[in-house]
């Protein structure tokens, strides 16, 4: 049958290419006045990332091993590679590694060290090689390959969402005091959230955005995921900026950032993920 990918709702892969590459997605929670909405399953409000006292949760050990257990059994035994969201912004990841000890070696755990598309890109890259007949070690070293080659910016407009869901604590020393900062973000090597810059408004932030992913690209191929927190605008305008300054972009796609990461960046925010050719 073939090896097959398993994925989670952070990866913002849309329904035909989960289809077309034949990718188990299993979903993330957003808990909100006593209901467990399912990422991905349930139908979640749109302004959620607008509400109080709304919180996430990973995907758990037990959801994870039922999706791997029909997924090893899809595959006829030749295996699965998991691909999840960066350890260390979800407990998703170490839920994975825990449901994974049932299968042994047949159950693979990567570490996207991203999130959204850049989850989606390593996954992605994983179910191509099982599509053209990789064996189980194969698509698991393409999905680790494809990690380091992915990087992702943010510019987050409001830092209440990220203290609220203690991504960032209060006194962070980059954060500073001044409520009007438009941080430009990025995700580190290790996957974690970190300052790239301070910048005081959005258009500036913005524009360094694009200059953060068009030195990251430099002359080389590469696939390109536009994010946004209800900025579709704003999204649009990143993406056709990318377009004229990275003529040699693979693919471009403006999406939504999902509910679980909205929750915790906020209205306003825009994201872009970037994942270079091999």
């Amino acid at each position: 049958m073939g090896v097959v990918v398993v994925t989670d709702a952070s990866s913002r892969l849309p329904v035909e290419d989960l289809r077309r590459w034949n990718i188990r997605q299993v979903p993330l929670h957003v808990l909100v006045d006593e209901h467990d909405l399912r990422d991905g399953v349930d139908v979640i409000p749109h302004d959620i990332h607008e509400r109080a006292h709304v919180t996430t949760a990973g995907a758990t050990p037990g959801e994870l091993g039922a999706a791997y257990r029909r997924a090893l059994a899809d595959s006829g035994g030749d295996g699965v590679v998991a691909v999840h969201l960066s350890a260390a912004l979800s407990s998703t990841f170490s839920s994975a590694v825990t449901a994974a000890r049932e299968f042994g070696s047949a159950v693979r755990v990567v570490n996207s060290r991203s999130a959204a598309m850049g989850v989606g890109f390593v996954a992605t890259a994983a179910a191509r090689c099982a599509a053209a007949g990789g064996d189980l070690d194969t698509v698991e070293s393409v999905a680790r390959s494809a990690v380091p080659r992915g990087s992702a910016f943010i510019v987050v407009h409001r830092l209440d969402n990220l203290r609220r869901s203690g991504r960032i604590g209060a006194t962070s020393s980059w954060l500073g005091t001044a409520l009007s900062l438009k941080p430009l973000l990025r995700i580190d090597v290790d996957g974690r959230l970190e300052l790239a810059q301070r910048i005081r408004t959005a258009s500036k932030a913005h524009a360094a955005l694009v200059e953060q992913v068009v030195e990251f690209v430099g002359d080389r191929r590469a696939a390109v995921a536009v994010h946004h927190v209800d900025n579709h605008d704003a999204a649009d305008a990143i993406g056709a900026a990318l377009t004229e300054r990275l003529p040699q972009i693979e693919t471009l796609t403006v999406t939504d950032m999902g509910p679980v990461l909205a929750i915790h960046l906020g209205a306003g925010a825009v994201g872009v993920c970037v994942s270079l050719s091999a």
